[in-house]
């Protein structure tokens, strides 16, 4: 800590000096004499502490430092410091304010050979500490990246059971009753009732005789239709057996035939 201290002070003074600067008084031109305007000089100047003031003169001529009155008063019996002599004066600018110089020769400060100096103080740099490297981030183990948002899913439909396909019905051809037969009007019956009484008056002819040989004429009988299936078998074809002839039909044969038989045996009656 302390080695640190003293580099610090030591890069501070090398670097003051490095900066300060030198003034020769009076210069370009002129200098430390009688004809030079030294008023005008000094104010052109900068001056900062640890600057250098440099005084060039001849050997009749010596720089006294005297306070502020003896410098308006041009008094050199009471000087800050010792005169200095010998042609070649350096002054270091070593704190912050005024300060007077002189020529002790009499007469020669009121001819004009006095100066003041305002020393200002240096605006130096804030001391450079030794910079340390930074200390190392903690080391953290790299996080895994947020995995990728994943946008909603929609709530899955309902689920409704499959519908079987409708069986087709396969509907076996039954076939339908024939239509009823109308049967024929019958011929017209004689009426079994008792024959009408022969009327009084007989005819004397003698009624004709019926020839054995020859039959009566019978009613003709006409064998009726039957009427067609109503309904024509299906293209599959009907496993049914064919529907029994209608009794209708039956009975009105037998009944023509009773009709005619009966006729036959009423007109052999009446020609008896």
């Amino acid at each position: 800590m302390l080695k640190g201290v003293v580099w610090l002070a030591a890069m501070a003074m090398m670097i003051n000096l490095a900066v300060a600067a030198n003034y020769t008084v009076g210069a370009p031109n002129g200098g430390w004499d009688q004809s030079t305007d030294l008023t005008t000089w000094a104010s052109s100047q900068t001056f900062l502490v640890g600057d250098n003031l440099i005084f060039q003169y001849t050997t009749n001529h010596d720089v006294t430092e005297v306070s502020e009155p003896d410098f308006n008063s041009c008094s050199a019996s009471n000087p800050l410091q010792p005169p200095h002599s010998g042609g070649l004066t350096v002054i270091p600018l070593s704190s912050a304010g005024s300060r007077y110089f002189i020529c002790g020769s009499a007469g020669h400060c009121l001819g004009g050979m006095k100066v003041q100096i305002d020393i200002l103080a240096a605006s130096s740099p804030p001391p450079s500490t030794p910079s340390l490297p930074p200390p190392p981030p903690p080391t953290t183990p790299p996080t895994a990246p947020p995995p990728p948002a994943t946008p909603p899913t929609a709530p899955p439909p309902p689920s409704t059971p499959p519908t079987a396909p409708p069986t087709p019905s396969v509907s076996h051809p039954v076939s339908s009753p024939p239509p009823k037969s109308i049967a024929p009007a019958p011929s017209p019956k004689h009426s079994h009732g008792p024959a009408p009484a022969p009327s009084p008056y007989r005819s004397h002819s003698p009624a004709p005789k019926v020839s054995p040989s020859s039959p009566p004429p019978r009613a003709a009988v006409s064998n009726p239709t039957l009427p067609p299936s109503a309904a024509a078998p299906s293209p599959i074809g009907s496993l049914l057996p064919p529907p029994p002839p209608s009794s209708a039909a039956k009975f009105t044969v037998k009944g023509a035939l009773t009709a005619a038989s009966s006729g036959f045996l009423m007109m052999m009656f009446m020609n008896l």
